[in-house]
């Protein structure tokens, strides 16, 4: 069952940010949305892939991970409640469905996990999930109303943010904005593989105040630091780095 925060407002969101994962939005965009919180624009961030994994999945390549950001049991649940965290800070509301992350998705008739290694995640889409794309945009459909979408871009290719990218452009065809997935933005080429001919690039500028609160907001995430970072320094070294390199934050939309 999604999750969200509680809200008494009705009104229309001004904008829903889409994340593959529980960290991506705040890595990513952090910095434009407490900016836009800030300044009273209410705004959701939607984590598609939060859901808790089936009883069934496991894996080398699971304990190796959950080893790694060092949880045991429902490390979904664990990662939810860093995004809870990481939301409060930045003043969104979250929500979060019930599709889970890759490493945890298994096939239909086997009950083997689909995917079992980093070249695997970073590769295609398994031919076994041929119909989940559509039935994330089912779920997309359902979303509040809103005056903007941003979606990632997809940029490392993982195959969770390209799920996400196509089912948005689905849904949103000629109005999608998207974000640069940080960090695999900053490995160079990246950003210049995908096709950005028929979109718009807009900076947002990020305050002093605005890259503090990204930096808290992703430091939220305490599971997943090691696997970008090796300390606060380097991250608030390597993400203000490449807040400075762009002049903000970049996201495209659709010309």
């Amino acid at each position: 069952m999604p999750t969200h925060a509680e809200n008494q407002s009705t009104a229309p969101y001004a904008a829903l940010y889409l994340a593959p994962h529980l960290d991506d939005v705040a890595l990513s965009c952090g910095g434009q949305i407490y900016a836009r919180t800030q300044g009273g624009e209410r705004i959701l961030i939607v984590t598609v892939m939060a859901g808790s994994p089936p009883r069934l999945a496991q894996s080398a390549y699971i304990a190796g991970l959950h080893e790694r950001w060092q949880l045991a049991g429902d490390a979904a649940a664990e990662r939810r409640a860093e995004d809870r965290a990481a939301c409060a800070i930045l003043g969104a509301d979250f929500l979060h469905l019930a599709v889970p992350d890759c490493i945890y998705r298994l096939a239909p008739q086997s009950g083997a996990p689909l995917y079992n290694s980093d070249a695997e995640i970073f590769g295609e889409i398994h031919p076994a999930e041929s119909g989940l794309q559509a039935e994330i945009v089912q779920q997309l459909r359902a979303l509040p109303a809103c005056g903007q979408v941003v979606a990632p871009l997809a940029i490392g290719h993982h195959v969770d943010h390209l799920l996400v990218r196509a089912a948005a452009e689905t849904v949103w065809p000629s109005s999608l904005c998207c974000y640069e997935d940080y960090p695999y933005v900053e490995k160079l080429g990246w950003l210049e593989a995908d096709s950005l001919d028929r979109w718009r690039p807009s900076i947002y500028t990020v305050s002093e105040q605005a890259r503090q609160v990204k930096f808290d907001a992703i430091w939220a995430f305490r599971s997943q630091l090691s696997t970008f970072f090796g300390s606060r320094e380097e991250m608030e070294a390597r993400v203000g780095g490449y807040i400075e390199e762009v002049g903000g934050e970049r996201v495209w939309c659709k010309l």
